[in-house]
């Protein structure tokens, strides 16, 4: 029993060893060479429009953050654009969650519930785990469901 204990520490060490290298080392390099490559490639067109590219910055400053109209300011705000786009509203954020253009029309249909009752108290597991955490209040219900409302009508 001993000795398979050892031999199961061995492997496992050998393991995560060689699992370390495979991903981490070796597929870390490819994607950091990819991206300097990629940066590599623009750098000739960025030092011929630099002067436009300077101009650009004084007039728009840019930023990592996504950007949304003051309407649906909301969904930043509570971390729904992380997951999800509404493309109806020309709201692009992450591919992770489905899009909520025709989520006022579909939710009850889906979780037996009209949106703003989904909102309160989320039917699927993911949406339990997100809200449950940070739990929306009354307004920010509202606000949010008027979002959707009109999202599914410009659709």
């Amino acid at each position: 029993m001993k000795k398979a204990s050892i031999y199961f520490l061995i492997s496992a060490l050998i393991g995560l060893g060689i699992g370390y290298l495979v991903f981490d080392v070796m597929l870390g390099k490819d994607s950091q060479t990819e991206a300097t490559a990629s940066s590599d490639d623009t750098s000739g067109e960025e030092a011929s429009n630099t002067k436009e590219s300077t101009e650009a910055t004084k007039e728009e400053p840019t930023s990592t953050a996504t950007t949304v109209p003051a309407e649906a300011e909301i969904l930043k705000q509570k971390g729904c654009i992380g997951c999800h786009s509404i493309s109806s509203l020309d709201l692009s954020g992450g591919a992770t969650g489905p899009d909520l253009s025709q989520a006022f029309n579909n939710v009850e249909g889906k979780h037996g519930k009209p949106i703003n009752e989904f909102l309160k108290e989320p039917t699927s597991a993911v949406m339990s785990g997100v809200i449950g955490g940070n739990p929306l209040t009354d307004d920010e219900i509202n606000k949010i469901t008027e979002l959707l409302q009109k999202a599914a009508e410009a659709n």
